[in-house]
């Protein structure tokens, strides 16, 4: 789907690898910036998935999510996104034959960055967080107008289908 198969690597590919963080592992989305061998340079965004981590510590969460933490993947990066993350600047190599390293096409990548860069996973979480009531109710206008002021279609799109699978929208 967004993902792409191969094992050639260049300047400018788009990528989701992941490196650990004690128990768990922390998401890298970035570029590639060089290449040598099997390493790859990476610059982009790291995300520590602090949200996710709690309510698995909490025992809030099921296996799957303990199994999103320990091997982060992009088509479930959704599941330690919707709650509250930390994120920060990366720039790192990765060994493509040793490290979990995936090529991600430009859309996802726009997806996924702009998921942090817009502050989502706090939205969302607010909402989810709070009990039903009138906290919940502004919570959610705040998000659903967020969502309509996204300029990027696909992250917009994405946006709306995964509040839809939270049924977080009215």
């Amino acid at each position: 789907m967004f993902l792409f198969e191969g094992k050639g690597w260049k300047e400018g590919d788009y990528v989701f690898a992941s490196h650990p963080n004690g128990t768990y592992r922390d998401i890298v989305i970035g570029m590639v910036t060089g290449v040598e061998e099997s390493k790859i340079g990476v610059n982009g965004i790291v995300v520590n998935a602090v949200g996710l981590k709690n309510k698995v510590a909490q025992g809030k969460a099921g296996p799957q999510s303990e199994q999103v933490l320990r091997s982060p993947n992009p088509k479930e990066a959704v599941f330690a996104l919707i709650y509250r993350v930390e994120h920060d600047n990366f720039i790192g190599v990765f060994d493509v034959k040793k490290d979990p390293v995936v090529k991600l096409n430009k859309i996802m990548y726009t997806i996924l960055t702009g998921w942090i860069r817009e502050s989502i996973p706090e939205m969302i979480n607010n909402v989810i967080s709070l009990p039903d009531g009138p906290e919940r109710d502004q919570a959610k206008r705040v998000l659903k107008q967020r969502m309509d002021t996204l300029y990027d279609k696909d992250l917009k799109r994405y946006m709306y289908s995964v509040c839809r699978s939270l049924k977080i929208l009215n």
